[in-house]
């Protein structure tokens, strides 16, 4: 009455066991008796790789510039590449991680597999979730990538509405490592902007053990103990403080004077124990700053207003919240600042152009947005407007603004819920997305993989202005019938 246990296959002439990354492939299947490479390798990432692992990955690799960053399962992709040059009309595609086709990776592994393997995309399902049937998985954000080293004219692109949809069916010409039907481009972490835009920065490290943090209820206390602190005592935010709303608190003590802090004894305590943390660290970086417990361990802090952009984020919303924050407020390095930015950068920033961009090609912490400065903001193509555009766009974003302003008891993680979104905030957003399309000279999109091709066309034009056109004529039809999963 018990089930045969036939996973995983062992007993074959065919079968062999070992790491495939070691082994010859030629000595399993001579390249010229094989036409498809197919499987399902281990997603491992980065910062779970055992030292075996990543041995592999060294070999695999051989000192590639940045490999250090990529899942495991991207070295079949390397091993694959190399087999088939001795036949390339083979043909390959892989279950993967989706982290592959995202953040900095894309710039690590295409770059090899692209321009040191003339390897090529055939076929591509974008995201899906896939839910294994075995106890305790959980269920993967993954892509199914098609490749050879041959050339193909027409290609398909499976793309999914949401991870958990329908696939619909692409036929295009093109296929690029993001998975969009665009121009082959590698994003690096550039440390300035493409634009002549302001210059986004991380927020202020504590760097404290917690000692100069404080909750509401720790800060009420502290007040009630020591009414001398509260001059001392600022709004505090990370990415979950901004999103939900939760009050919390830091001391920033920047300037005062000796006999001050002296007399007040809470406050020098915690002062103390900030000394103690740092002194006790292993980092001699750390241990250097202890001679000045009271300040931040790195101090960016703006003295003018600022946009706040939360460094994670929910997939689930339409729009990664962004605000305007007055310097009093501090912000922690869990977000990033953009000093001295207008209603236009605002604008822009919380448009859908922007937001297309930011999931295409910002990295993912589990599924959630992982905003970067070098990689997002400093690649993001901006528009180039006139004056009365500008003006339009900063209108718009200031209707924005007026929207939230009228659900004040509303936290942003309310706001910008797909459920509970105002119709007042949605018809706002819907407006500021208009202004900054006509931005752009367009009056509409089709489709987000459609205002994400035309943002890599735009950054390659800004990248690359004096190089002649090489892509092929965009052509992209929808294949007929029912959507296919």
């Amino acid at each position: 009455g018990q089930l045969y246990q036939r996973l995983p296959l062992k007993v074959s002439p065919t079968i062999v066991c070992g790491n495939a990354l070691r082994l010859d492939w030629k000595k399993v299947l001579p390249p010229e008796q094989c036409s498809y490479l197919l499987g399902n390798p281990p997603f491992v990432g980065k910062q779970h790789q055992s030292a075996g692992q990543k041995a592999d990955m060294e070999v695999v690799f051989d000192g590639a510039s940045g490999a250090g960053v990529l899942d495991y399962v991207s070295a079949w992709y390397v091993r694959a590449a190399q087999f088939m040059v001795a036949n390339p009309r083979i043909r390959a595609a892989f279950v993967s991680t989706n982290s592959i086709c995202q953040g900095e990776q894309v710039g690590v592994l295409w770059r090899e597999l692209m321009l040191r393997h003339k390897v090529r995309i055939h076929f591509a399902h974008r995201t899906f979730r896939w839910s294994s049937e075995a106890r305790g998985k959980a269920a993967v954000h993954c892509v199914i990538v098609g490749f050879g080293l041959e050339e193909t004219g027409e290609k398909t692109l499976f793309y999914y509405e949401t991870p958990e949809s329908e696939s619909h069916v692409l036929i295009v010409t093109r296929i690029n490592p993001y998975l969009v039907d665009a121009p082959d481009v590698f994003l690096d972490n550039r440390k300035k902007s493409l634009c002549p835009v302001p210059e986004i920065v991380f927020g202020n490290m504590p760097n404290d053990g917690g000692h100069l943090l404080l909750t509401d209820e720790e800060k009420r206390a502290l007040i009630e103990r020591e009414p001398g602190a509260e001059r001392w005592i600022r709004p505090f935010l990370g990415a979950g403080e901004f999103i939900n709303g939760i009050p919390r608190w830091c001391l920033w003590i920047k300037g005062i004077a000796p006999e001050e802090l002296r007399a007040l004894p809470e406050v020098a305590a915690r002062v103390g124990k900030v000394k103690a943390y740092r002194l006790a660290s292993r980092r001699e970086t750390t241990r250097k700053l202890a001679a000045v417990p009271g300040l931040f361990g790195e101090i960016r802090q703006p003295e003018t207003d600022y946009i706040l952009i939360p460094s994670v984020s929910s997939e689930k919303r339409g729009y990664i919240p962004i605000g305007f924050m007055d310097p009093a407020t501090i912000a922690s390095n869990l977000v990033l600042m953009i000093p001295g930015a207008t209603h236009y950068h605002f604008g822009v920033l919380t448009s859908l152009m922007h937001m297309a961009w930011a999931r295409h090609v910002c990295g993912r912490l589990e599924s959630r947005y992982r905003y970067s400065n070098s990689l997002v903001y400093n690649n993001f193509p901006w528009p180039e407007p006139t004056e009365t555009q500008k003006d339009a766009i900063s209108r718009a974003a200031r209707g924005v603004l007026d929207a939230r302003a009228k659900f004040s008891g509303s936290t942003l993680a309310d706001l910008y819920d797909p459920v509970s979104m105002p119709p007042e905030l949605a018809r706002a957003h819907a407006d500021l997305d208009r202004a900054v399309d006509k931005a752009y000279g367009k009056t509409a999109f089709a489709s987000e993989m459609e205002r994400v091709a035309f943002l890599f066309e735009r950054y390659e034009a800004l990248t690359r202005p004096l190089l002649p056109p090489t892509r092929p004529e965009r052509k992209s039809r929808r294949k007929g019938g029912r959507p296919r999963s």
